[in-house]
């Protein structure tokens, strides 16, 4: 009874049922929800300290930022929410206000990523059969999903792809200017209510043990300085018996794609991928080839039950 009235006390003010309303439908920064409100970033830092507080959103570190959100057990918030009414003049305003300001900054990130010469689609760079690969990802994740990760989430193509068949879907990445292009990505899609994305090291995931349901990375594994490493990890926060996906670059004879992707492995064959996923607790469970200028590979792999109460 007693989280029951504090998350009523903390939703009970104008300002907070606002600030509530807006990082429901997809995570917001301190910066942004100041313009939207038109109030200043200490007030509406104790407002939002009430909310975390009670349990009504989560705030999420992104270098020396920080995004709120909903969390996923916010069922209480999404009640009230639910009584709101869509056509509120103050509601429908604050919605439009964020809504020019994401698109704002995904345009920003994507201006950086062309001033610094650099092609933030690496499908499309290398010329790959992008549609074809997406597919073959899709086809081999369960038909209903709970809770999926996507490491190296890039631009949050993939988590918009899941989200209508997910419970939630969650990206991460490293580049602030990739979260901001996936973050406008997903709320232009209307799915931001079950996939967001959040900054995060891929050989140190900020998630409990056996966490999620499925796990994918997508063309991420060719830049791992340590790839066994990026993979244990990846299995580490995957439930028993789910389902680790990679689709990455098969063994080719590029040499220039070191120099000029930066790539760190000139693709993978079965037998590295299989010890690897062994040695985190996987069985290789099946391999799809992709042909196209470069051939690609989906290696799909589920985590041993034993290996998991083993640790």
């Amino acid at each position: 009874m007693d989280d029951l009235l504090s998350q009523l006390r903390a939703v009970a003010e104008p300002t907070r049922l606002r600030l509530l309303a807006l990082c429901a439908r997809h995570p917001l920064c301190v910066t942004d929800l100041c313009a939207v409100l038109g109030q200043s970033q200490p007030r509406l830092s104790r407002h939002l300290k009430l909310l975390t507080e009670a349990g009504l959103l989560e705030r999420i570190p992104e270098g020396a930022n920080a995004y709120f959100a909903m969390p996923a057990g916010a069922d209480l918030a999404r009640l009230i929410l639910a009584r709101l009414p869509e056509e509120d003049p103050r509601l429908a305003s604050d919605r439009r206000v964020a809504a020019r300001l994401a698109a704002e900054r995904a345009r920003e990130a994507s201006e950086a990523f062309r001033r610094h010469g650099m092609d933030w689609d690496e499908m499309r760079a290398l010329g790959l059969p992008a549609g074809e690969i997406e597919t073959a990802l899709l086809d081999a994740l369960p038909a209903r999903l709970g809770a999926l990760l996507d490491i190296g989430t890039g631009t949050g193509r993939l988590l918009e792809l899941v989200a209508p068949r997910a419970d939630r879907a969650l990206g991460v990445d490293m580049s602030r200017d990739m979260l901001a292009l996936a973050r406008a990505r997903l709320a232009e899609r209307g799915v931001a209510d079950r996939a967001g994305v959040r900054q995060a090291d891929m050989y140190r995931l900020p998630f409990a043990d056996a966490a999620f349901d499925a796990v994918t990375m997508q063309m991420v594994l060719h830049y791992a300085e340590d790839p066994a490493a990026a993979l244990a990890e990846a299995a580490r926060v995957l439930k028993p018996g789910g389902t680790l996906l990679v689709a990455d670059l098969a063994p080719h004879g590029d040499a220039s794609l070191m120099e000029k992707q930066a790539h760190r492995w000139p693709g993978f064959d079965d037998a590295q991928l299989a010890g690897w996923l062994g040695g985190a607790g996987c069985t290789l469970a099946s391999q799809v080839t992709l042909p196209g200028p470069l051939s690609v590979r989906i290696w799909s792999a589920q985590r041993h039950a034993a290996h998991a109460l083993a640790k």
